[in-house]
This record gives structure tokens, sequence and C-alpha cells, in this order.
């Protein structure tokens, strides 16, 4: 069942600027693995985390490095969630997430789609889908992190 959805559409000039004017911002939002990534897939993770607070209903005390997202071997993006950010998925039951990102000039674009699967039905995409396991939630220990 889905349980929420969320969308963001960031332009990567006005990102850039903003990240020139505040370059501590990046250390606020990103976590570690995160920082070292082009001006693009930052804008787009940064969509990506607009997206999840939107299907989250954004929540007040929302820290921003308590979901990040990681790829797969053959790169398809996925979110991890600790923290703030876990506590709200499951407390409205979200078990799985789907994302996209794109960046092309002039925006970078993610959209993300919380699922809750039965437990049958998270058995049912491990026997047919083991790489799809990516999309359960995943869940790391908690990295200090400003208040969104």
């Amino acid at each position: 069942m889905i349980i929420g959805t969320g969308i963001d559409v960031v332009n990567l000039d006005r990102f850039a600027s903003i990240i020139e004017r505040n370059p501590a911002l990046i250390e606020r939002v990103f976590v570690p693995a995160e920082r070292g990534k082009t001006l693009r897939s930052l804008a787009a993770r940064f969509a990506a985390k607009e997206a999840i607070a939107k299907a989250l209903r954004a929540p007040s005390g929302m820290v921003w490095q308590h979901c990040w997202i990681e790829n797969t071997d053959d790169g398809a993006p996925f979110v991890v969630t600790t923290g703030t950010v876990a506590d709200r998925a499951a407390s409205l039951g979200i078990n799985r997430w789907h994302l996209t990102i794109t960046h092309d000039d002039p925006v970078a674009i993610a959209s993300v789609v919380a699922e809750h699967l039965t437990l049958e039905e998270q058995e049912i995409l491990l026997r047919i889908d083991a790489e799809g396991a990516h999309q359960l939630i995943s869940v790391e220990p908690a990295v200090e992190g400003e208040s969104r």
C-alpha cells in the first residue's frame, strides 16, 4: 500500500549560488559519503531528501543527515534512513522506498514513493527480485546533524 509520495525540483544554478554563499550547508545536509559528489549529484540528493520529507508529511525536527542516498552496483539510487527519518517512517508503517532521481541542466528532480509491504509481500519481492531488497528499509546508526 502506498503511504506517501513526494517530488522536488532543484534549480542547479540557484543551488550552486546557495552553496557558494553558505558552504556549511553541505556539511549540515549531507552525510560524509555524499559530500564529495558533483554539484549536480548533490542537487539531486537534496531534491531526494526534500521529496522524502514530503512523503513523510514534513515532520518537524527531521534531521537532514538521517536520510541519504546510496547506489546499487548498477547505479540505481536507493534511500537509507536512520534516527528521526526512520522513526517517522516506522510510525507511518513505511518499509519500502522507491526513488528516481535525474539531473539535466537546468534542474535536478527526485520523486519518491513510500510504501508498506506485508511480510508476505516482502518475501515474494525477495524471491522474485533479490536485488530489489535495497528498496526495503535500511536502517543505519544515527549521524549527528542539524534539525530541519
